[in-house]
């Protein structure tokens, strides 16, 4: 990447259980489970959405 700024758009809390196939798709992962085994850390109790865009200087 070149230089520039990550800018969070959301954060949002959801369930584990919103976590779809097009989401994960969505976020750049083959399937749910191929973004939990990067994602999920420890009891996976607080799970957030967040939404962010990259900005160059």
């Amino acid at each position: 990447m070149d230089e520039g700024h990550i800018i969070v758009d959301s954060i949002a809390p959801i369930r584990l259980s919103d976590i779809t196939h097009d989401l994960s798709r969505e976020s750049g992962f083959e399937s749910v489970e191929a973004l939990l085994a990067i994602a999920k850390h420890g009891s996976g109790e607080n799970v957030y959405l967040i939404r962010f865009h990259y900005s160059p200087l």
